[in-house]
């Protein structure tokens, strides 16, 4: 038996818990048809196989036709997802973990114009900024309806094998009858807490006479808004106590903040740069205050400030929910006590930012997230040992050789600077995403064990990559800024990365003209404004930094508002010239021929990145397969054996940057791709 805190059993109700780690609630968004498939079904799977206690599926499922999912969630309104459930929750149980699911009618979280186009809902007429839809106020016959529907997806969600129900009581309908600040009902449904409490305590009973007492209910809810008017402490505490005294509840998750807006959610769920487990001690405040199993999850990024959690008896069960969508094994390597080879969360939140614009969770630095059905989460041996040569040691490079070296290859990896991490070495100069840096230590951890070898301040040729007889060479150059995009003095302006990096200083009236709209150009703006310089961040986009999305954007512009900063929407800068001993920029617009102009001491130009491919050129002749890439073989996780030069002395590819300007996920998801079955 292990003295680890974390790797006690708990026992919830009936429901023996193998430890003390959970995924919380989330949507990745892998519903096929509203319907959890293969996709949803693999990716739980593989986090069960890797020792976790219980996953939680859905955030949230909805319950009923008027609540339109608006990140693909699963539609637990259907008859039809019992039998997908039950593939799952067979599947999780065999790996020995429990699962959950959570259910929610969305409320006014949600859009009208989303699947049926009804009214949406809510006990009051207030919009929810996120989603921007103004509600219908409910009547009496559709809170009555409501809460059937989501008794019969209680129902539906028991016959698919659930060990139980969480209810999403933060932001989403039950909540909203809550809080004073979104019901405007009158009694029974409204005015005191009493009748802010009577559709949640509804929604349990008709649930609870549906699945019996051998079924698990619980309720991730906020004790605590954080806004004025709203639920304080004090309240969302005694909601809890009810919660507890109804005796329909067999577990609370605490939540603290409100979600309706970006900074609001960003703070319920920090990103990187943000403090760690902000809300732990207050979940420890609920704690002591109610007899009753409690939850939490809000940024628990490492294992040790998962262990004081339980140690302390802040909590009973403690969620590392974006940790295991980087690292699916956490459990297992703690029980092998292996902790240092857990692949860390960033907190990059590249994974949720996804979500909230419409797009599948997958993880900035492992790639195999979300596709599990063709991606290994553990590299396995090659039949055959080969030499390999890469170039490059960024995000991209580092992984072909991790993955190549834990399959047993003789690897070489050329990099030109004295030290590894291209691009993010460079992201991690701000103080606040020196966690990005995560991704490269990891990797040079794990390819230290796996024997692979490193030649820094080598500036490769044709000749360096002979010399070592390849059988396989990655080109990882990466890529350098693209300045050249202005019909006259494209010599005056300075790129963003020189900015970070230092190679030109802040000027103290700048003009940053950003139309990758990506971290480079917020964070030289960021750098700029703190500078102390008058700032203007100008986009041919409707948009500013659209690459940069919801949450991530809180931070900077929490740093630049403060601070002489405008933005400026729909102008493009077309031109720069020397104006005495200043620059005239001059801007010009895609909506029409009106120009501007603009007199500023710098001028800062953000246009993401051209290839460093000029290695890659000098070897293509040189290969087997003359740089091809197949890929059909290529998605179904095929080898690439094509050969349209019989006279080639080794396959070659390139990756990442050096193709195009793209991200650090794609990197690695290109490296992944490719040595998992090399």
């Amino acid at each position: 038996m292990s003295t680890d805190p974390l790797l006690q059993p708990f026992q919830l109700k009936h429901l023996t818990l193998r430890n003390r780690l959970f995924i919380s609630a989330h949507e990745p968004a892998y519903p096929e048809d509203g319907m959890p498939k293969g996709r949803y079904r693999a990716y739980h799977v593989a986090r069960a196989k890797g020792g976790v206690a219980l996953t939680m599926t859905a955030g949230s499922a909805s319950v009923s036709r008027d609540s339109p999912p608006v990140f693909n969630n699963i539609l637990a309104w259907k008859d039809e997802v019992v039998p997908h459930l039950r593939a799952m929750t067979d599947a999780v149980h065999d790996e020995g973990a429990a699962i959950m699911i959570q259910l929610t009618h969305l409320g006014r979280r949600t859009r009208w114009d989303k699947g049926d186009w009804l009214p949406v809902l809510s006990p009051g007429h207030e919009r929810e900024p996120a989603h921007r839809a103004f509600t219908k106020q409910m009547e009496e016959w559709d809170i009555e309806r409501v809460i059937r529907d989501y008794a019969e997806a209680c129902e539906r969600m028991k016959a698919g094998g659930m060990d139980g129900v969480e209810f999403e009581c933060y932001g989403h309908l039950m909540d909203q009858f809550i809080s004073p600040l979104t019901n405007t009902l009158d009694a029974p449904w409204g005015g005191d807490l009493d009748g802010r409490m009577a559709f949640p305590l509804a929604v349990l009973r008709a649930c609870r006479e549906r699945v019996g007492e051998d079924f698990i209910l619980g309720i991730r809810y906020v004790a605590d808004e954080r806004l004025p008017g709203g639920v304080d402490a004090a309240e969302g505490i005694e909601v809890g106590r009810r919660f507890k005294q109804s005796g329909l509840v067999d577990f609370l998750n605490v939540i603290r903040g409100h979600i309706d807006t970006d900074p609001g959610l960003t703070d319920v769920i920090p990103i990187q740069g943000m403090p760690a487990s902000p809300h732990l001690d207050f979940a420890g405040e609920v704690r002591a205050a109610i007899d009753v199993p409690i939850f939490h999850a809000a940024r628990v990024p490492d294992v040790a400030t998962a262990r004081h959690a339980i140690a302390s008896g802040k909590v009973d069960m403690i969620g590392m929910t974006r940790a295991h969508l980087t690292e699916p094994n956490l459990v297992r390597r703690i029980i092998e006590k292996r902790e240092d080879r857990i692949r860390p969360c960033v907190g990059a939140n590249y994974c949720l930012d996804r979500i909230y614009q419409g797009g599948l969770a997958f993880c900035i630095h492992n790639a195999a997230s979300g596709r599990e059905e063709t991606l290994p989460q553990d590299i396995a041996p090659a039949p055959e040992r080969r030499k390999v040569v890469i170039v490059g040691a960024g995000p991209g490079g580092l992984e072909a050789a991790r993955v190549a070296g834990l399959r047993g290859h003789d690897v070489t990896v050329f990099e030109a600077a004295d030290k590894p991490g291209g691009q993010i070495r460079l992201t991690a100069q701000s103080q606040r995403k020196k966690e990005m840096m995560g991704i490269i230590d990891w990797r040079m951890a794990e390819c230290s064990a796996a024997g692979v070898n490193f030649r820094f301040n080598t500036y490769a040729e044709i000749d360096t990559i002979l010399d070592e007889s390849p059988d396989l060479v990655v080109i990882a150059t990466g890529g350098l800024p693209n300045t050249d995009i202005l019909t006259q003095g494209n010599d005056l302006v300075v790129s963003a990365w020189d900015i970070l990096s230092g190679d030109a200083k802040p000027g103290r009236n700048v003009l940053l003209f950003d139309d990758a709209g990506d971290h480079a150009g917020m964070q030289a703006a960021e750098m700029i404004a703190e500078s102390g310089a008058r700032l203007e961040i100008m986009t041919p986009d409707r948009a500013f930094a659209p690459e940069v999305m919801g949450m991530n954007l809180v931070p900077y512009m929490r740093a630049m508002q403060p601070r002489d900063v405008t933005f400026t929407v729909t102008w493009r800068l077309t031109g720069v010239s020397r104006a005495g001993n200043q620059l005239k920029a001059v801007i010009g617009s895609d909506y029409g021929p009106t120009t501007q102009e603009r007199i500023v001491d710098q001028v800062v130009v953000n246009h993401g990145t051209l290839p460093l491919d000029a290695l890659y050129f000098d070897l293509k002749p040189l290969s087997v397969n003359l740089g091809a890439l197949d890929h059909e073989a290529l998605v179904a996780q095929a080898p690439q054996t094509g050969i349209t030069n019989p006279d080639g002395r080794f396959r070659l590819w390139r990756i990442g940057d050096a193709v195009a300007s793209r991200n650090t996920h794609a990197a690695i998801l290109d490296a992944l791709r490719l040595m998992a079955v090399h």
